[in-house]
Order: C-alpha cells, then sequence, then structure tokens
C-alpha cells in the first residue's frame, strides 16, 4: 500500500477524528456518549488501534464516594442526633432520656449511639438526675461536616475522593463509622489519547477496510464466507463487567453441606422456632439452673410466656431422671424440678430441639437425620457474634453406633467440605457422654480453629423418650463454616447484602481454606 494510504475500518477513522476534534484525547465513558456507541465497542476499537501506535491508552483508579440508600434518606430527612434534637426542642427544649427514645421509636442499642453522636458534637447538655439523665437544647444546631457532605453527594451523585477538602474528607472517615450511609469504590477510567502517528494517519488517503465479525447462515449459504475478511478478536481486551444472576453465598454453602448429608442417606427436618424450655433444656437433662437458661443467653416471650406440655409419659420421666437419675444409674441433679419453668416458651437457642424431638417420636433404629435451620441467643452483635444465626445439627440413631462411627462421619463430612487437617478433643456437654470438640486447621490463620461439638447422647436424655439404643449426636455453627470458606474476618458481612461484595463472590465457592 502506498505510503500515502492507510487502511481503516469506519469504526477506527471515526474514533480518531473524534479524538482529533476534541483537543486529542478523552475518557472511554465520554468518547463512547459523543459517538452513541457502547464502552464495549469504543474500547474494542482503541484497543485496535493501540496495537497500530495510533492512540495511547492510560489507566487510573480512583476512590468513588456515593450514598447508599440509608445515606439518601439521611441526607433527606436528617441524621438521628439532628432528628433528636428537633424532638427535644419540640419538647420544651428538655427531655428525659427514656422519653426521648419513644419520641425517637428507637431500640436501646440505637438510642445510645444516638446519644454518642449527640455528646462528640456537643449538641445537648446531659444531666443526671434521681437515676436517671435529662437531655437539653437551647437552639437548633448548625449544620456539621457530614451533614454538609451527605449534601453535597446528594446533589452530586457520586464524587471522586480527590475533590474533597480537607473537612470532607474528616466528615467521610465519620460517615463510614456508621452503618451504611455511603459507599468507597474504587472506579477505574481509561483515557484514550491520539498520538502523533493518529494524527498524520488522517492527512492520508483512507482506505476503508470492512471486516466480518459474525458467520451468518446467509454468508455459510452463498459462500460469501470464502472472500470475506474476517476480524479477529482479542480475548484479553477490557470490556465491562458482567454481573449475572447467582444464588446468594449462604444459600450456595447450604445447598453444598445439605447435598453431603443426602449423600450419606440423611433425612431432613424441621421443628418449631419458638419452643418450651422443655423440649429446648430439659430434655437435654439440661438443670433448670443452668446458667444458659438465664434471660441474659436466651430469648423468653413476653406474651404468650408460656405453652403447654401435654401430659404424657415423657414428662414424667424427665422429672425422675433431673430429680434422681431415674433408671439410669444417675443420681440426677438433686433438686425439686418444677414444670411451670419447663413451660416458658423462648427462641430456641439451638437445633439440637428439633433431633431430639424426633428421637422421642421415632425411637426405633436406624434413624438418620439433619436440621440446617435458625437459632436464637441474647449476645451482643460484633464481628464474631449475632443474635441469630444458624446451625447444623445431625443426629444417627443405631445399635451398633459407637464413638469411632462419630469420629469417621465428622472426619469425612469435612473431607468433603474440602477441610483435610482435623482435630479431636475431649469436650463435655451436659447432654452427651463422651463428648468431643472438633478443630479445623487453617493455614492462612495458622492456628486450629474450633467447630463442632459431638458426642453420644447421655442415658439421661434418650432412656425418657424410650430410646435403647445409642444416638450419635453433633452441632456446627454455619456462620464460622462460611467465614473459612468466604474468607471473611467479620461475620456481619454475610448478612450486609453489600452488593460489591456479592459481586466478587464467584458462583461455585472454593472448597476448604
Amino acid at each position: 500500500m502506498s505510503e500515502n494510504k492507510i487502511c481503516l475500518t469506519p469504526q477506527e477513522f471515526e474514533l480518531l477524528q473524534l479524538l482529533n476534534s476534541t483537543s486529542g484525547g478523552g475518557e472511554v465513558r465520554e468518547v463512547a456518549k459523543d459517538l452513541k456507541k457502547s464502552y464495549v465497542e469504543v474500547i474494542r476499537v482503541a484497543q485496535e488501534l493501540s496495537e497500530k501506535k495510533l492512540l495511547t491508552i492510560e489507566a487510573s483508579t480512583e476512590k468513588i464516594i456515593r450514598l447508599l440508600p440509608s445515606g439518601l434518606k439521611a441526607a433527606t430527612e436528617g441524621l438521628p442526633e439532628r432528628i433528636a434534637v428537633e424532638k427535644i426542642l419540640k419538647n420544651g427544649g428538655s427531655v428525659e432520656l427514656n422519653r426521648l427514645q419513644e419520641l425517637l421509636s428507637v431500640t436501646s442499642d440505637e438510642l445510645k449511639i444516638i446519644l454518642g453522636w449527640l455528646r462528640a458534637k456537643n449538641w445537648v447538655k446531659i444531666i443526671k438526675k434521681d437515676g436517671g439523665m435529662i437531655l437539653s437544647a437551647e437552639k437548633k444546631p448548625e449544620e456539621s461536616s457530614d451533614e454538609k457532605l451527605l449534601k453535597y453527594l446528594m446533589e452530586k451523585g457520586e464524587v471522586s475522593y480527590e475533590q474533597l477538602n480537607s473537612e470532607f474528607r474528616k466528615a467521610l472517615e465519620d460517615l463510614k463509622r456508621r452503618k451504611e450511609l455511603v459507599e468507597v469504590a474504587p472506579i477505574t477510567y481509561r483515557y484514550l489519547k491520539i498520538t502523533q502517528a493518529g494524527r498524520s494517519a488522517l492527512l492520508k488517503e483512507v482506505e476503508f477496510k470492512h471486516e466480518v465479525t459474525q458467520l451468518t447462515p446467509e454468508l455459510i449459504k452463498t459462500g460469501g464466507w470464502r472472500k470475506a475478511e474476517f476480524k479477529k478478536f482479542d480475548l484479553e481486551s477490557p470490556v465491562s463487567r458482567i454481573y449475572p444472576g447467582k444464588l446468594h453465598p449462604i444459600t450456595l454453602l447450604i445447598d453444598e453441606i445439605r447435598e453431603i448429608f443426602l449423600e450419606f442417606g440423611f433425612e431432613e427436618i424441621e421443628s418449631p422456632l419458638v419452643e418450651n424450655t422443655f423440649w429446648n433444656f430439659d430434655v437435654l437433662f439440661v438443670p433448670q439452673d443452668h446458667p444458659a437458661r438465664d434471660a441474659w443467653d436466651t430469648f423468653y416471650l413476653k406474651k404468650p410466656s408460656r405453652g403447654n406440655l401435654r401430659d404424657s409419659e415423657i414428662i414424667l420421666n424427665v422429672k425422675a431422671a433431673h430429680e434422681n437419675g431415674w433408671v439410669t444409674g444417675s443420681k440426677g441433679w438433686g433438686y425439686t424440678w418444677d414444670r411451670s419453668e419447663a413451660e416458658k416458651l423462648i427462641l430456641r437457642t439451638h437445633t439440637t430441639a428439633a433431633t431430639i424431638r424426633y428421637a422421642a417420636t421415632n425411637p426405633k433404629p436406624p434413624k438418620k437425620v439433619f436440621c440446617i435451620d435458625r437459632v436464637y441467643r441474647n449476645e451482643r452483635t460484633d464481628y464474631r457474634h449475632l443474635a441469630e444465626f444458624t446451625q447444623i445439627e445431625g443426629i444417627i440413631i443405631d445399635e451398633n453406633a459407637s464413638l469411632r462411627e462419630l469420629l469417621g462421619f465428622l472426619k469425612e463430612f469435612y473431607n468433603r467440605l474440602g477441610f483435610n487437617k482435623i482435630r479431636f478433643r475431649p469436650g463435655y456437654f451436659p447432654f452427651t457422654e463422651p463428648s468431643i470438640e472438633v478443630d479445623l486447621y487453617s493455614d492462612k490463620l495458622n492456628q486450629w480453629i474450633e467447630m463442632v461439638g459431638a458426642g453420644i447422647f447421655r442415658p439421661e436424655v434418650t432412656a425418657p423418650l424410650g430410646v435403647r439404643t445409642p444416638i450419635l449426636a453433633w452441632g456446627m455453627g454455619f456462620e464460622r463454616l462460611a467465614m473459612l470458606r468466604l474468607d471473611l474476618n467479620d461475620v456481619r458481612i454475610l448478612y450486609r447484602n453489600d452488593i460489591n461484595w456479592l459481586r466478587s463472590i464467584p458462583s461455585i465457592i472454593k472448597k476448604g481454606i
């Protein structure tokens, strides 16, 4: 081809012309908008021109800040501490803390957070009186930096971190300490710049080439494919990410665990979320004065507070087992068992309530069942603990059941989940003897992690139910397993529905740790 000619596709020529007319460059998104083409189309053509040295592509990553739905609500309706001050002023300028909680319709934990921000911003005076607290405010406070930033983000939609001044950067750190108000996400910009060779190319006579990008039935039928010039595709060219629909990682892991149990021949069972303490504790030989039954550890229902227990032989047997050991050879706990205590209603604290109910109605071997369901503990939420979480429970009722079989099953179960370094330790639980604990070793964390409590149900548990054969039992926390498999250091991430995190999780979760 003559030096005064150059071969380009119409798309390449169009892109070069645009860049040449707009001071020589532009960001891909803006260029795509000007050309009325997609991002993918523009970046593909730009990649080809870059290989011909007719333009350059420079990438840079910036932190973009945008409001989340809760942040948008705070920007329009006000931050909780702003609303609190308004309530105080409408109430005459002072209000008792308990009354403020009623006015705001918030929980005690939420009120503590609001109180912390009121103190930090020095918006109220706090007076302790008669064992209580009175909050007073004289006037409507000036707009704080974090409030200004919220409104700025609402106006702009999203901004680069580099655009924020020192005041807004400090305010951003305050907002990040709150729950899901703002999102700070990295975004990559690609800038196209025409080279001198590209400008020179536009001065030459352009010979347009028409490449075929798709082999159609018509090309095959007419034989046109023989003379057609097919476009070469670069499989490594950058393209926009696609986020297809997929199952939540929690669902993926639960389905994987369920499949393992079913492959072993287990049957899945369910039980009520609300239980009598009888089935949650008493049947399991947990004494009625055990610390786990305290209101600080267990959620008791306020209304209705009790549920009727059907008069049955099991209740009498459990009562005798607690008081004197009944026919088990045990001395029991040596106290007077209280039926009214056993009738109290709670949110179940473990799914053992499900498996023990099953054993009571299906005492004849062989039986193998499992349960994966929600349980509740009155615990303070932090990076390792939740008040509501998922437990994995199972039992095997068999005449030949033994501790060796239990160890073998648990070892194989975790092997199938991808965990190969497993150890067993002696443990203690009120309802199993012998009892064991199972640890998994994490090479990444360089430590053993406790995963399972297991054992063989004591005679004081099985005999009152009419079960004459051994019952192997185990219970394990699902969230701890999920944290290992998903490489998380905070259990709360599992339930935050962070769209960026969910997008980053593959559809097939890697086994092991």
